[in-house]
């Protein structure tokens, strides 16, 4: 059954029209040639999924938990349970300025929806922090926790609402790298910004009730909360995950437009 392609409205009609079967074949193929490309002559493999948000755990454990004292129980834990999540978004995020333009040659020769791309990167990301959540659970048994039940309706429901914010900012950005060539600095910038916006490294409600409103109002803050309420306590904050899907529909819509209309002109620029 021949069914048109997500997001690929005004592409050439050759390219719309994508048996949905193959389509997921091709997001499959693709996202094992990120996962092999990037573990390619790699010794330590899966180590390399989570030394990052640990080495960065171990930084600002030592920087806001010893010397400055940020007054959270379980500091180690607090942290984990939001950089792994925040990972996931951040490495996407750097990466997708550049996603379009690392497979120019492919843009050029090969009729498909090239928002596949964009799917297989950000999934290729979101198995990468999948793979991580064990080291999650090593740090509750370390502190006497266990995981909760709650984790078998929270982790599905909170990794699509995850990978929707995450493909619809990322789409967007890719879209429009290819004709804003300095937007791949200024994302740098922005996901910094962003990280010091989010309560990773500090609680929400240690915010000044000035500011909270614009904490509130940035879409990744609850996303990371969700996380780390179920990650902590085994608590679904509805409010929180409800807050996470209005973000991730906003954001898929905002990337869905830049993609359609800026889509049949990507073989031109690049």
């Amino acid at each position: 059954m021949q069914a048109p392609s997500i997001l690929a409205t005004h592409e050439p009609k050759a390219a719309r029209e994508v048996n949905w079967e193959h389509l997921w074949d091709l997001v499959v193929i693709l996202t094992q040639k990120e996962i092999r490309s990037r573990y390619k002559n790699s010794a330590l493999g899966y180590v390399w999924s989570v030394a990052n948000p640990l080495l960065f755990a171990i930084i600002y454990y030592i920087v806001f938990g010893q010397i400055m004292k940020v007054p959270v129980e379980n500091y180690a834990l607090f942290l984990m349970a939001g950089l792994l999540p925040w990972h996931w978004l951040a490495n996407s995020l750097s990466a997708a300025p550049n996603i379009f333009l690392a497979n120019a040659t492919l843009i050029k020769k090969v009729r498909f929806p090239r928002h596949v791309l964009v799917v297989s990167y950000v999934l290729n990301e979101g198995i990468h922090f999948v793979l991580s959540i064990p080291v999650i659970i090593g740090f509750l048994l370390v502190n006497g926790m266990s995981p909760s039940w709650s984790w078998l309706t929270g982790i599905p429901l909170l990794l699509v609402a995850e990978f929707l914010i995450v493909y619809g900012l990322a789409v967007t950005l890719a879209s429009l790298n290819l004709f804003f060539r300095d937007l791949e600095r200024l994302t740098a910038l922005l996901i910094t910004v962003l990280f010091f916006l989010t309560p990773i490294t500090y609680s929400s409600a240690m915010a000044p009730a000035p500011y909270r409103t614009l904490l509130y109002a940035n879409p990744v803050a609850a996303l990371i909360e969700s996380w780390r309420e179920m990650f902590l306590h085994g608590q679904l904050s509805w409010l929180w995950i409800g807050s996470c899907y209005l973000s991730a529909v906003a954001t898929l819509l905002v990337g869905s437009f830049v993609y359609w209309r800026m889509a049949p002109k990507f073989a031109e620029v690049i």
